[in-house]
Parts: C-alpha cells; sequence; structure tokens
C-alpha cells in the first residue's frame, strides 16, 4: 500500500508501515534450527470464467489464483508466490497480448489495495470525499468498468510474506526481505511466469505503488540480467519513491523541507486555510517558484540569513502553508510533516491523514507532536479493502486456502535489508535511492516508457518530489509522462480521480503499444 510513515515519536524511523497496526505474524515467519525443513505441500490453483464490460466490449477472461515455486539453485521450492491472474480467452493473437504485473508495496503489503481499488474486476467502495470512515461490513463492491482486460492481462503478485505468498521447504525469510532479495523474486516469478504462459513475445508492463515504485525501477533493471534479459516497454509509478531524501520528512534532512512544501501549500488549499480565490494549480505554481527561488537559498543560508531576511521567508510560508509566521519561524522555517498534520487544523481538534491530506481524524490528545491515533487516511479505509478482499477471493474466485490472507506483515519491515551492495561490500547508510537505475535502464532500453501519477495531497510521497528525482540522476524527461489528481496516495479512492488514472493509465499503455 504504502512506504512508511510515523505517527507516534520523531524518534523513530521517519517511515514506519501504516499497516504495522494489522500486523499478522504467522508461524512461517519463525526461525527454523538447522535441520528443520518447512513442509512443501504441492501448489494450490484456483481458476474461474468470467466476463466483464472493458473498453465498451465485453471480454471474456479466466481468473488463475494460484501458489507458483520459487526454487534454489539446487532445483529445491524454497518459496511460494501467490499471484492472481487475469488472462482474456477471446483474443486473436494471445502470445503478443499486452501484460501487466501489478504489486503494491511497504515493503510487507500485498496487492489487495491496487486490486481492489483501481486495476482488478471488482473494486470496494469508500468515500470518495474522505469525509466518511469506511465503518463495519457489509461494505459495496462494484463491476470495475473502466478496468483493462480489454488491452492488457493483468497479473496481481503477492510478495514473499504477504498474501498467501511464504517460504517453504529450506528457504529462509531473509533471502527474500530485502532490497536486492525482493526485485530477484519478483525478477524471478515475472520470467517463470512468462515462459510458462509463453509471452515472450507480448509486450510487457510493470504497475506499481510507493515502495512498489521502488521495487519495479529494481525488478526492471534485474529482468536485464540473469541469462534470460527481459525488456519491459513501460512502469507505471503510482506515488513514486525512487529517491527516499525526498521523502523522509525528519530532522536535518534538508531535501525533505524542499520537497513537501508544494504539499502543504495544496493541503492547505484544499482546507480552505490557504489559497483562496486561486486555483489549485496557480497556486501550487506559485509555491514551486518560491520554493526553488527563496526558500532553497535561505534554508541553505541557515543561520546566515538576517532577522529581516527570516521573517520575509516567514511570512510567505505562511502564506502558503496556513500556518503562522509565529509557528513557522519557531520551526526555524523548518516544519516537520507530522507537526502540519497536527498544526494546521488543531482548532477542530482534528489531525491530516499521512497519505491523503484529505482525510482527517479526530485526536483525543491535543499536543502531541504529530497524530497520535494513526493515520486516518488509513485506518478510515483499510477495514473496507481487508474485509472485500476476503470476501472476493473466497466467492468469487473460490479461494479455499489453509492459512489468512495477510494484507501485511509488518515483521517484514523490521528484518528488511535495505543494503543495496552484496553482504561484505563495505557501504555507509544513506537515504535509499534506485532513481539512478532508471536512468540506467531508460538508456540500455530506449523503447521503455514511464508514466508517474502524483497525488497533490500526498504528505509521504509528495509530488514536488517527482519533479525533482526526474529531472536529475540522468532519468531522459522525455520519456516520462507527469499525471496529476486532486487526492492523496491512493488517489484512486476519489472517484473523480479514480476515473481519470483510468483513463490516463489506458491511454500510456495503448500509446506505447502502438509504438511498437
Amino acid at each position: 500500500m504504502s512506504r512508511y510513515t510515523t505517527f507516534k515519536s520523531l524518534t523513530l524511523s521517519p517511515f514506519i508501515l501504516i499497516f504495522f497496526f494489522l500486523t499478522s505474524v504467522t508461524a512461517q515467519d519463525k526461525p527454523l534450527e538447522e535441520s528443520e525443513t518447512r513442509p512443501i505441500p504441492a501448489p494450490k490453483s484456483f481458476v474461474t470464467n468470467h466476463q466483464i464490460q472493458n473498453g465498451n466490449r465485453k471480454i471474456a477472461y479466466k481468473a488463475n489464483a494460484s501458489e507458483h515455486y520459487i526454487k534454489n539453485d539446487a532445483g529445491e521450492p524454497v518459496a511460494s508466490i501467490w499471484s492472481v491472474s487475469y488472462n482474456a480467452t477471446e483474443t486473436a493473437n494471445p502470445a503478443q497480448r499486452p501484460v501487466t504485473f501489478i504489486f503494491n508495496g511497504g515493503p510487507g503489503s500485498a496487492s489487495v489495495w491496487l486490486h481492489m481499488g483501481l486495476f482488478g474486476p471488482q473494486l470496494v467502495q469508500v468515500d470518495s470525499d474522505a469525509t466518511k470512515d469506511d465503518g463495519a461490513a457489509p461494505y459495496k463492491l462494484i463491476e470495475n468498468q473502466e478496468g483493462l482486460l480489454d488491452v492488457s492481462d493483468l497479473v496481481f503478485i503477492d510478495p514473499v510474506g504477504t498474501g498467501y505468498s511464504r517460504v517453504i521447504g529450506k528457504g529462509k525469510v531473509e533471502d527474500f526481505w530485502g532490497l536486492n532479495e525482493d526485485a530477484r523474486s519478483i525478477a524471478t516469478f515475472i520470467r517463470d511466469w512468462i515462459t510458462e504462459h509463453n509471452r515472450w513475445m507480448s509486450p510487457k508492463f510493470i504497475a506499481g505503488e510507493s515502495f512498489g515504485t521502488t521495487r519495479a525501477v529494481a525488478v526492471a533493471q534485474e529482468l536485464e540480467g540473469g541469462g534470460q534479459n527481459m525488456a519491459l516497454n513501460g512502469l507505471i509509478l503510482i506515488s513514486q519513491a525512487l529517491d527516499y531524501g525526498g521523502s523522509t520528512s525528519a530532522h536535518h534532512n534538508i531535501t525533505s523541507y524542499i520537497t513537501y512544501l508544494p504539499s502543504m501549500a495544496a493541503t492547505a488549499w484544499y482546507h480552505k486555510k490557504a489559497g483562496q480565490g486561486t486555483s489549485l494549480e496557480t497556486f501550487v505554481q506559485q509555491c514551486r517558484e518560491f520554493t526553488y527561488n527563496t526558500y532553497i537559498p535561505a534554508l541553505y543560508k541557515g543561520s546566515l540569513l538576517t532577522p529581516t531576511e527570516k521573517e520575509a521567508v516567514a511570512a510567505e510560508m505562511a502564506r502558503f502553508t496556513g500556518l503562522s509566521t509565529g509557528y513557522i519561524l519557531e520551526s526555524d522555517l523548518r516544519v516537520l510533516v507530522p507537526r502540519f498534520q497536527k498544526e494546521l487544523l488543531r482548532d477542530k481538534g482534528v489531525a491530516l491523514g499521512r497519505l491523503d491530506g484529505r482525510f482527517m481524524g479526530n485526536e483525543i490528545d491535543a499536543f502531541s507532536d504529530g497524530p497520535h491515533l494513526g493515520d486516518p487516511s488509513s485506518y478510515q479505509i483499510s477495514g473496507a479493502y481487508t474485509a472485500a478482499l476476503n470476501h472476493y477471493l473466497r466467492n468469487a474466485l473460490d479461494v479455499e486456502m489453509d492459512r489468512p490472507y495477510l494484507t501485511s506483515n509488518g515483521e517484514i519491515g523490521s528484518k528488511w535489508n535495505w543494503r543495496p551492495v552484496p553482504k561484505g561490500q563495505y557501504w555507509e547508510p544513506e537515504h535509499v535511492n534506485v532513481a539512478h537505475k532508471l536512468g540506467e535502464t531508460m538508456r540500455r532500453n530506449p523503447e521503455m516508457q514511464v508514466l508517474v501519477a502524483n497525488g497533490y495531497y500526498d504528505l509521504i510521497c509528495p509530488f514536488f518530489d517527482s519533479e525533482y528525482t526526474y529531472s536529475r540522476n540522468g532519468i531522459e524527461t522525455e520519456r516520462i509522462q507527469m499525471t496529476y489528481y486532486e487526492a492523496g496516495h491512493m488517489m484512486y479512492t476519489h472517484h473523480e480521480d479514480y476515473l481519470k488514472l483510468a483513463k490516463d493509465i489506458r491511454s500510456f499503455m495503448t500509446g506505447v503499444a502502438s509504438e511498437n
């Protein structure tokens, strides 16, 4: 679903999975003794046939919800990856039909959010205007008539430790729970799926959200090697997170003060605390110009600013953020996102969502340093998505498994290996950054196009960070398509933006296909 965020203490890592609060830990993740081996039951597969109206025509398709075993160098199964694939059954040339691989982020999230919120045949409805909690069951499921099954087959992937995916046999979680390890396992799954389904000649896309965009870029590079070079046609990056320096709101991370400011301005505009009488796009552009031309020099000048200069900068920041000049001066021109979430509507006793600043949560403690109840843009929709996915698997796809489907797994984040280099190779800790990998892959693969979808009110993966990231790192900007939505991290929860995003993705994919 998302990258990390913090709720309780700014002394914690700036990113804690929003779904840590929903953590379920199963016996599969307990460490094994040297002599132990997990059982390797036969992989399960559930196949059903369906029809849906997509692209103004009826599409007949087969759904295959199944386990796929990843093997080690000795040919022994070490992990089971769960996926749900949707393949059109009445196509003229199925071997060349586009296929899109889809996953969410975390790390530690299953693909439930993109499955039940944007791409899947059935979607769960939550309040489009972010004014109501999802409440309790029953929830409403609708047919996704804006889906893409007329233009591409779809494969939803749950990384090891999420959904029904798990280690088996002699497998160890440390072989999969890491930046490079994760990319290798997903790349292996994709190659295996392509081979099994005879799709090497198909146009291939990857769609990821949040950390899923980090994964998408790492997987795209991983697919170039391994003795089976696979070139992708396109990446769909929703709420991108390639360079974490721009999406880690933490003390002394000067980049984050820069990248988050326009998102604060957009969110203040939404809540009518700033920019009234001006369109959102105009107000955001004014904040961009202030950030580049005034705020960045002021930040780097630091204590060398004169009191007059500092007060002038604070006054402009107040105009954009809706916070008082005094609060900004007391923050030394450096407002952390959790504090902004708490401060903007403090007079109403509510805190803003992190994933989506439109959401508001009633707070008990008016003086906590950031929202203390969690992220309302998470807890106000998570129940609906979890229930909908479980109901859909059992009732529409006839899935019967002997273990729970983990929409999230908090243990993964605490054990994740972020090292970008192999064990034993020298490395100093730094912000995660795979942006250079995208630049390199695009130069080796001149046909690959990239769609980047940004939410104006996303307070964890800010849209200005996208612009900052893709304007450097050797990325060829003429093959990057930026789109913007008046919602947050999961912009598809807002109905108008769900329609716009679906249309934008359809246009992107058909455009890429027409060029090949």
